[in-house]
């Protein structure tokens, strides 16, 4: 009766292959009968110990990476093959004209700056590689310096010149030994501004070594200045030289001035960069007021600082983290030695004060990461010689120069602790759009990573980032099979006949499908 009724019911082909079915799934059943408990310890230990594997390999490319390694295969690999549209073509023609503007936003706020108050190599960043034995510059960094020495320090025409012409090979050297020498073979020469201007920055062990072959330079390069100065006007040629030989000047005169700020001659300092922007009032790129405003603070005339932001915190200018957190503390400091959080909670916020809470909302909003490094919750690192502004190397770079100053202003520090975090709250998520300033550029992660040493620093990242799902499936699996693993350890017995009785299931159902 049952054959009669399953051939009736199925046709040949459906029968044959239900019956293979049902012949493989007793021969696994009987598989499976004749194996031990040890067997099944072994099994699940070793799916514990390949799930942990790829768990820890997950998190470790995670956090240098910032996602996840089998998405990202996934995605550029495998999607591809099963016919997904690929990332990299655009699935429709009719971009819209917002989302273009929005990638150029974004191609924009990710340029890197150089550092207005970067060290000296020689005389600061080598004397920690002595000390500690780790490298504070990156490949990437360096290599942005060398070229903005080839920009700002060559020309086309310096093969007229010898001692030009080596040190235009000279900038493009990789061995730093090299380097030195070749600038020491220019100066054999002529006395060649560029080339003690190499010296000063590499060669020289200490800030006044420094100072003493960046005078060397400057009479040097002001000859250099008033003979192209004359010329200019006789071709492009000549003007090149002298677009070339003010740069040099401009440089010369601007580390000297922070020659005198590090040897504590502050007064002077604020006279030769006040001197600097009035004779060349249109070279902005080096953000010169920068070091005049922590010079500025250093003497604590707080007037002038205020004047000088007056000046450069306009609408129309790029903000800095120096600009915004320097408002910032200016505010903080009217209200900051009487301010007290539960005070202001019975009573409200004054007007002084409230405007104090905006002004550090304002400066939170555009560089997020300096509030840790100013309250000491991250340790502090040698700043890079390039920033990318609203980043992590900004805020080390700022931190590292004005932390002094927030401590000296009574107050600032614990004002800051207790409103920074307030600044998210006002701040639209997942950051479509800003505040105040732009939405926060998304590509800020990758390039401090590219700036900053990650071999011992942890780049600071925000927004912070959702765990990827491959690594809570990852740890998930792991914790089932490492706790399979011990209950099959410590009850075999049971756990086989719990095993068995899942094996055989598909028999049942086979069996079940025929009687149906």
């Amino acid at each position: 009766m049952l054959e009669t009724f399953v051939c009736r019911r199925l046709k040949p082909t459906s029968l044959t292959c239900c019956f293979l079915l049902l012949l493989v799934s007793v021969a696994v059943s009987m598989f499976l009968n004749t194996l031990t408990p040890k067997f099944y310890v072994a099994l699940t230990g070793t799916s514990s110990l390949i799930s942990g594997l790829i768990l820890i390999f997950e998190w470790w490319y995670f956090r240098k990476y910032g996602t996840s390694f089998i998405e990202q295969v996934s995605v550029s690999h495998l999607r591809p093959l099963l016919g997904g549209v690929d990332s990299t073509t655009p699935s429709n023609s009719n971009t819209s004209n917002g989302e273009a503007d929005s990638n150029r936003q974004s191609v924009s706020e990710c340029k890197v700056w150089r550092n207005p108050l970067n060290l000296f190599r020689g005389a600061e960043y080598n004397r920690y590689t002595w000390v500690t034995g780790r490298e504070p510059l990156t490949y990437y960094d360096m290599n942005l310096s060398a070229q903005d020495h080839q920009t700002f320090f060559t020309c086309d025409s310096d093969h007229l010149r010898p001692a030009d012409a080596i040190m235009q090979k000279a900038w493009r050297e990789r061995n730093p030994q090299a380097r030195i020498s070749a600038a020491h073979e220019a100066l054999e020469l002529e006395d060649c501004a560029t080339a003690y201007i190499l010296l000063a920055e590499e060669e020289a062990t200490t800030i006044m070594e420094a100072e003493r072959l960046f005078k060397q330079a400057l009479k040097a390069g002001e000859g250099c200045y008033r003979r192209s100065q004359q010329l200019q006007h006789h071709g492009t040629q000549y003007e090149a030289q002298h677009r070339r030989d003010t740069n040099v000047l401009v440089y010369i005169k601007r580390r000297l001035a922070m020659c005198s700020r590090k040897l504590g001659r502050t007064r002077e300092a604020v006279k030769m960069m006040r001197d600097l922007m009035k004779e060349f009032p249109l070279l902005s790129m080096f953000n010169i007021h920068e070091n005049l405003l922590e010079s500025l603070l250093e003497l604590q005339n707080y007037a002038d600082v205020q004047a000088v932001l007056a000046k450069y915190d306009d609408i129309s200018l790029p903000k800095s983290a120096t600009i915004c957190y320097t408002a910032a503390l200016l505010k903080a400091r009217a209200v900051s030695d009487k301010f007290s959080p539960e005070a202001a909670s019975r009573r409200g916020l004054s007007t002084a004060e409230m405007n104090a809470v905006e002004a550090i909302h304002r400066a939170v909003e555009f560089n997020p990461h300096v509030p840790k490094y100013l309250l000491e919750m991250k340790s502090l690192i040698l700043p890079p010689e390039h920033i990318l502004k609203r980043g992590d190397s900004e805020a080390i770079a700022y931190a590292f120069f004005h932390l002094q100053h927030w401590k000296r202003v009574e107050g600032a520090l614990n004002l800051l602790h207790c409103t920074w975090e307030g600044t998210f709250r006002m701040i639209p998520y997942p950051l479509e759009k800003g505040h105040l300033f732009y939405p926060y550029p998304i590509c800020t992660e990758t390039a401090d990573r590219e700036l900053l040493p990650t071999v011992f620093h942890e780049v600071s990242v925000y927004p912070k980032k959702e765990l990827p799902f491959f690594i809570l499936f990852t740890a998930g699996l792991c914790s089932f099979t490492a706790m399979l693993a011990l209950l099959t350890h410590q009850f075999p017995e049971l756990m086989g006949v719990f095993a068995k009785a899942w094996a055989s299931y598909p028999n049942h159902s086979i069996s079940m499908f025929f009687f149906l």
